[in-house]
């Protein structure tokens, strides 16, 4: 984000004619079947049978229902936060499209969810690897399902399982639209939309459910991910590395031409409300109003502060100036890195860890801007990197004297928990970056992924949306 934001060109060579129209237009029926599937979702919702809603109530608990209805508000508060954060940093005639396509999945996933994304996710186990998609379709019953989950309720919970289903639709909301930042100013919206609905189904649902879900292979194997380093960042991040793989660059890039972020202002509000509805994704994921839940609130807050300094230190420290647009990246960086580990490590340990993953973060920018990989927001560097550093720096430092229900790490002896770790990301990584890439791929096949060069001359705000700034 910071190298594509400040980035001094060198002097630009004349441009070439642009390429003749790329791609096919909107056929009559391409263009209809959007409306036509959203449409059908809605008739078959009128025969879903209603549940009665909340039997036995006495299993919740007022102060958890209270503290997890505000903490799922504080994740969908982060979404809006991501366009503005990701919006100030494109050019201007790309603002409003770069927003929208993050956005836009506050719908998007929304609907998804409730018809089958959470089955899937958190559904009856199929050997560990996904849910079965009619567990809660449409979210049938999930109003009058006993508050647990898995075989025999290895989760009990002390609030309703509709209200976990909603908490967990924000993360479901926010990870797709993290990937928008790598394929920005050049990528058809029509086309992010259709992978959004795939990335969910294929990448992240089945990540969830292997990492959150008891029977989960991940969580089988002892994998610990407090709030989405696996599940969130680091599918985002490959994915994002696939996206800027299979999309090549942008004009702008490949001629060496000035770019600079619309909006500077937007990347501070932006970091603000990202920071401030952090607190719900990495507290709320105790799931409870509890000790647990302040010691995670704890611990993001500091790791994002540390990472934030570290950001702005480093540059100082190699000959740059401390920017805003830095501080704001590495402060994202560092709750990036916490978010697996918020409710197992200590808060001495995560000034550590938001240190040392904005330093690598730092260090990744710089070397993605020596190759020719277009990642226009360094997503990948900051998103997939600080997940990975989060996930085995929880390896590290997880203690039980903090999560009783978690592991001790390798600083504390826990050898065999450490290399579990370490396993749970390689797969993690494998798995978001090939299935992501296939996805990438075969959208492209299906319908040009990418924009018309006099599209992208004009910017996508004009030539997607017919709106601009």
């Amino acid at each position: 984000m910071l190298e594509y934001a400040e980035k001094i060109a060198s002097p630009t060579r004349k441009r070439e004619p642009i390429a003749s129209a790329r791609g096919h237009e909107h056929s009559g029926l391409a263009a209809a079947m959007p409306f036509l599937v959203l449409g059908a979702i809605a008739i078959v919702g009128i025969f879903i049978p209603v549940v009665a809603d909340f039997p036995g109530q006495s299993a919740y608990n007022v102060a958890d229902i209270v503290w997890m209805l505000i903490a799922s508000a504080l994740v969908l508060l982060m979404t809006p936060g991501l366009s503005f954060f990701y919006g100030g940093m494109v050019s201007k005639k790309n603002v409003i499209s770069t927003m929208l396509q993050s956005f836009i999945a506050t719908g998007l996933m929304s609907v998804l969810w409730v018809v089958c994304g959470f089955s899937l996710a958190f559904g009856t186990s199929w050997h560990g690897l996904i849910g079965n998609p009619l567990s809660f379709a449409f979210f049938h019953g999930i109003n009058g399902h006993a508050p647990t989950l898995g075989v025999n309720g290895q989760i009990v919970l002390t609030i309703p399982l509709l209200l976990y289903a909603l908490f967990q639709m924000k993360f479901a909301i926010i990870t797709p639209a993290l990937v928008v930042g790598a394929t920005a100013e050049r990528i058809r919206f029509t086309a992010y939309v259709l992978f959004m609905i795939l990335f969910s189904l294929f990448v992240y649902a089945p990540l969830a459910h292997w990492t959150w879900h008891p029977d989960g292979i991940l969580y089988k194997m002892g994998v610990l991910d407090f709030a989405g380093g696996t599940v969130v960042h680091i599918s985002a991040g490959c994915a994002a590395l696939a996206g800027a793989l299979v999309l090549k660059p942008r004009k702008v890039h490949q001629y060496g031409e000035p770019t600079k972020p619309a909006r500077i202002t937007y990347v501070l509000l932006g970091t603000g409300l990202l920071w401030f509805g952090w607190f719900g994704f990495n507290a709320g994921s105790a799931l409870t109003a509890s000790p647990l839940a302040v010691s995670a609130f704890a611990t993001t807050n500091t790791a994002s502060a540390a990472a934030g300094l570290a950001w702005i230190f480093f540059d100082a420290l190699r000959g740059r100036k401390p920017s805003a647009l830095g501080f704001c990246i590495g402060a994202v960086v560092g709750l990036v890195a916490i978010t697996p580990a918020a409710g197992f490590v200590g808060i001495p340990q995560s000034i550590f860890i938001g240190f040392a993953a904005a330093v690598i973060s730092n260090l990744a920018v710089h070397w993605k801007s020596k190759t020719s990989i277009d990642d226009t927001l360094d997503v990948f560097p900051c998103h997939g990197i600080g997940g990975m550093v989060g996930m085995l720096l929880t390896g590290v430092f997880a203690s039980k004297q903090i999560n009783p229900a978690g592991n001790d790490g390798l600083w504390y002896g826990g050898t065999s928990f450490f290399l579990h770790q370490v396993l749970g990301m390689c797969i993690a990584v494998a798995y978001a970056f090939s299935v992501s890439w296939v996805l990438f791929k075969l959208i492209n096949w299906l319908y040009p992924l990418r924009v018309r060069d006099e599209d992208e001359e004009i910017g996508l705000d004009i030539s997607q949306h017919d709106e601009s700034l």
